[in-house]
């Protein structure tokens, strides 16, 4: 039992040494690591910026196909004598109106 002791003692203070010395480095270098991730955080990188924009146009996009295709299916219904869906028609068309300047217009291609 004595011997088991021992040797887990020994063992211990063979690896002490490493794990404190870590630790004295993981300290020393922590305040740049916090002030360089807080760095990160607060700025934004220009791909960051164009994958953010690009995300929101694509939500914009599909959110006016979204609408076209309800405004198709009330404008069918509404030449069907339905006035709800004339009404319905006319809110999504408005909603479209909103959307449709805030989607950027596509250059046409270049001819050859």
């Amino acid at each position: 039992m004595r011997g088991i002791a021992l040797f887990t003692l020994v063992s211990a203070s063979l690896m002490l040494p490493g794990c404190l010395a870590k630790t004295a480095l993981d300290i020393a270098t922590a305040p740049v690591k916090i002030v360089s991730k807080g760095v990160d955080l607060a700025t934004t990188s220009q791909s960051e910026a164009d994958e953010k924009r690009g995300r929101e146009i694509r939500r914009r996009e599909a959110q006016l196909a979204k609408l076209e295709r309800a405004y198709e299916k009330q404008l069918d219904e509404c030449e069907d004598g339905d006035r709800n869906a004339c009404n319905e028609a006319r809110g999504t068309y408005a909603e479209m109106q909103q959307i449709i300047p805030t989607i950027p217009v596509e250059p046409p291609p270049e001819r050859k």
